[in-house]
């Protein structure tokens, strides 16, 4: 499919009950890559491990690091149909893939699942911190602290976590992506929550690169405008749903294969001069 054969807003109404979603439910199925990315052996050799590569744009990376020659760890909180799914995918490039399950709000897990990967794989060349949670509140008032907490846990507490536990197994020329979102220039008010962790991110990944600027590794940002993902029918409202990505000066919402070359890029050699940047795959929305 090309991006001109893309779905444009309105949507098809549905909504999932549970969070964070699945892929197959999903009414268009979203693109993540799986006919259409063509690998190059940019990164050939090379061990990446991404959170939230169960579906959406951590899937879409995952199809598309494998193209580009790399060994994927799977990390996921508990969709194994669409983890094994990713799995398949990454096999059938004929890079190996691994499967790492469990909820990254667990402080242990961080450091396990970590772990897994150095001791499979030997080392941890990319991290793609992905995985986040949100929902849709009209009001703070209605937003629990134990919502808040999760939201933060999940989305920038794990990130400092595994990023930490990874350090330990990454070399000079190694690269750290973390995926932060459009709300971090232009808060969701629907989305305070979420839109504040990913705020915090992007600062978070401006420190990280001059922390490990001696060390020779690199900490950058994808900033995605809305993108087509399990995330999207389960913690949004139909109405929402419906016109998600109407917003955008493309008039649609992206998809995940369309995210897949900014962090290929930013996880290549070739980017060594890039770090503490944020790349914003926006559908025509600027961010400052």
């Amino acid at each position: 499919m090309t991006a001109s054969e893309y779905p444009r807003s309105p949507m098809p109404p549905q909504q999932q009950e549970r969070r964070p979603g699945l892929t197959a439910p999903m009414d268009p199925a979203p693109d993540h890559g799986e006919s259409s990315y063509q690998g190059s052996n940019r990164l050939a050799g090379k061990v990446a491990l991404i959170t939230g590569a169960d579906s959406g744009i951590g899937r879409a990376v995952a199809i598309a690091f494998a193209r580009e020659g790399a060994d994927v760890a799977i990390a996921y909180l508990d969709e194994h149909d669409d983890a094994r799914d990713t799995a398949r995918w990454v096999e059938q490039a004929g890079r190996r893939a691994l499967l790492l399950p469990g909820d990254i709000t667990d402080r242990e897990h961080c450091k396990a699942l970590v772990a897994k990967t150095a001791e499979v794989f030997g080392r941890i060349d990319v991290l793609v911190n992905n995985a986040a949670y949100q929902a849709t509140y009209d009001k703070l008032e209605d937003i629990s602290d134990d919502e808040w907490d999760k939201t933060y846990s999940t989305n920038i507490g794990a990130m400092f976590r595994i990023t930490k536990a990874a350090l330990a197994h990454m070399q000079s020329g190694g690269t750290i992506i973390n995926t932060t979102s459009v709300n971090a220039d232009a808060p969701n008010p629907g989305l305070i929550a979420y839109a504040s962790t990913k705020g915090a991110i992007q600062n978070f990944t401006g420190g990280l690169a001059q922390l490990l600027a001696e060390r020779g590794i690199r900490a950058n940002c994808v900033a995605p405008g809305p993108i087509w993902t399990p995330l999207i029918p389960s913690t949004m409202p139909p109405s929402s749903v419906e016109n998600f990505g109407k917003q955008t000066p493309m008039k649609r919402p992206g998809q995940p294969a369309e995210l897949a070359a900014a962090y290929v890029m930013l996880a290549t050699d070739e980017a060594s001069y890039i770090s503490g940047a944020t790349i914003a795959v926006t559908g025509g929305k600027p961010i400052i």
